[in-house]
């Protein structure tokens, strides 16, 4: 009925067909109906003024085998359901758990992947008034509420996200362009916050709580200018991308507060970050139509891609096209199954992948290229997938040149259990996302090369070091390695009730007069377009009659969702056909 309406309206037929398939070089994607979930109903939902839809996903590692979870948010609604994927049809008359919200709606959410059992998760959720909330839909209780009174932020929640190895350190942005540590263990307090500064740079600012007694938030960011609309953790969670209204990506080292690199759009915000597999490369979309790729090695943009007619709302890697070859094309690696283990559900077994990739590079005189693969989704209701290839990464070096750098696991990283970084001689290099994983330890200071140190006890440090200044910061990351969280602070000009300090409105200031696009295009903090290679998309479908809002990819199928609440799967090649021999069958397999 929709179509028709948009028909009538003057949109030609091929302009408003959606699409139910597509094929690429691994073959056909195709959408499967049956795993299509939404509010039960299914009634379109009315999205004008409501924010966007989000999908998270956790595994709670069932017995039974069907241990995926799924939560998504719809206007003032929450949903908790079991994610059939590709195998069964899903039944939106049995969701886990179900709220519907008054006063404020969910904006954002995510899972503590570390804590979840079949019996219980815990879910942060943010909401439009400010406030988070810590719940369990599967035991079906509210533990906490976190800026209860709205004394810490009024404005909306943009992004929460755990602190990557952490059971109780999470971090919350806000469209005020701050952003704040918590831990699940503190109180908020009953009075404002007063804070002090820590530290500062070149348009960011972090300042500590000033208490006598630990109390949330530990730290404060403030980053750039506007909002800060969304941040990433990198895969082996020491560094935070950051992408905000002003148009800005910044790139932290978490532990050390220091500032990596920045990028600038085009023009226009940045509204969505993510980190390639191996932590090489960023990606960023934004209000230029543009999908742009970063090199944190390099702190230079490498690319750019055009295919979008309007905002890029979300950009994702593919772990599993992600793929590793010969110098023969036509000798296929087998490496995709070594990214297999890259997916946010198996990210403990990247350590053996990682080995397995540089063994190979390194004893193999074969040279090797690689392909990353990421996609793209928009308000202009397409999805984009893209190939980034060695001729984009290496333009102009010899192949034997490049192959030292196209093992997408890093070949370079210590091996498992050695507690070593790595620290090239210009100070730039990181242990990539082959690393995502191994055993963090704790820093023994916050500089940003810092030796590592053994860990000592963790959660006993954490709070006397938030309470003293400098130091205490240098003991927030020794406190627990693994809890780290990245989130971007960024976005003044949309402050509601925010506390600010003298130093960083200062600093504010200073970040205007350097953020001129006029004295930024043309540079390499923003090359014109005709400076940097343009690549084209794969593909580009029009997947939905609402702007897209979701883009997750999964080891057997992609998960997009579009704005009026519909969470749909694309089975990958291959896939399809088992789950319809499954269904017909009336077996699962």
């Amino acid at each position: 009925m929709l179509l028709s309406k948009m028909a009538a309206e003057g949109g030609g037929k091929e302009m408003n067909e959606i699409k139910t398939q597509f094929t690429t070089r691994e073959g056909l994607y195709k959408l499967l109906s049956h795993s299509e979930y939404s509010r039960p109903n299914r009634v379109p939902f009315n999205s004008q003024g409501s924010n966007p839809v989000r999908v998270s996903f956790v595994n709670v590692n069932d017995q039974s085998g069907n241990g995926d979870r799924l939560c998504f948010n719809v206007g003032r609604e929450l949903y908790f359901y079991i994610y059939k994927g590709v195998r069964k049809a899903a039944d939106l008359s049995k969701p886990i758990d179900k709220r519907i919200y008054k006063g404020t709606q969910p904006t954002c959410h995510d899972f503590n992947h570390l804590t979840a059992t079949a019996e219980s998760v815990s879910l942060l959720v943010g909401f439009s008034a400010g406030q988070v909330q810590l719940i369990d839909p599967i035991k079906k209780e509210t533990s906490k509420l976190f800026n209860e009174e709205r004394l810490i932020d009024k404005s909306r929640v943009t992004c929460v996200k755990w602190v990557p190895g952490s059971e109780s350190l999470f971090l919350v942005a806000h469209s005020s362009g701050n952003m704040y540590l918590y831990n699940v263990e503190h109180t908020c307090g009953t009075t404002a916050p007063h804070y002090q500064l820590l530290k500062q740079g070149e348009g960011f600012a972090v300042h500590t709580c000033k208490s006598k007694s630990t109390r949330n938030p530990l730290l404060k960011w403030t980053v750039g200018e506007g909002a800060l609309n969304e941040f990433a953790f990198s895969p082996d969670g020491k560094f935070l991308a950051c992408v905000s209204q002003d148009g800005f990506l910044r790139v932290f080292n978490f532990d050390s507060v220091e500032l990596h690199g920045t990028m600038k759009s085009y023009f226009g915000g940045l509204l969505c970050v993510c980190w390639s597999p191996d932590g090489k490369y960023i990606v960023i979309g934004g209000e230029d139509d543009l999908v742009t790729v970063w090199s944190f090695v390099d702190c230079r943009v490498i690319a750019r891609g055009h295919g979008h007619k309007s905002w890029v709302s979300v950009v994702a890697f593919d772990p599993y096209t992600t793929s590793v070859e010969e110098s023969d094309p036509m000798e296929f690696s087998g490496s995709d199954e070594d990214f297999q283990d890259l997916l946010h559900f198996g990210r403990d077994r990247a350590n053996s992948t990682q080995s397995r990739l540089s063994k190979r590079n390194s004893t193999d005189s074969r040279p090797v290229s690689v392909t990353y693969r990421f996609g793209s989704v928009g308000q202009d209701t397409q999805l984009c997938l893209w190939d980034l290839t060695e001729d984009i990464l290496f333009p102009h070096q010899p192949l034997s040149r490049a192959r030292t750098h196209t093992n997408v696991m890093n070949a370079t990283s210590p091996p498992a259990g050695s507690g070593g970084t790595n620290s090239g001689s210009n100070g730039n290099s990181i242990t990539t996302p082959g690393n995502s994983v191994p055993p963090p330890l704790p820093r023994s200071n916050s500089l940003p090369h810092s030796a590592v140190s053994n860990a000592g006890s963790k959660s006993s440090v954490m709070d006397g070091a938030i309470a003293a200044g400098v130091s205490k910061f240098a003991t927030l990351s020794l406190h627990d390695r693994k809890e780290r969280h990245h989130e971007k602070d960024h976005k003044r000009n949309h402050s509601m009730g925010h506390i600010s300090s003298k130093s960083s409105d200062k600093l504010n200031l200073v970040t205007k007069t350097k953020t001129d696009p006029a004295k930024t295009l043309g540079t390499p903090l923003c090359p014109r377009m005709e400076d940097v290679p343009l690549l084209e998309p794969l593909i580009c479908k029009k997947i939905a009659h609402e702007r897209l809002t979701v883009l997750i990819f999964l080891e057997d199928c992609i998960v997009t969702a579009c704005q009026e609440g519909f969470i749909c799967t694309w089975a990958r090649p291959g896939k399809v056909i088992m789950a319809f021999s499954s269904l017909e069958h009336g077996t699962v397999k």
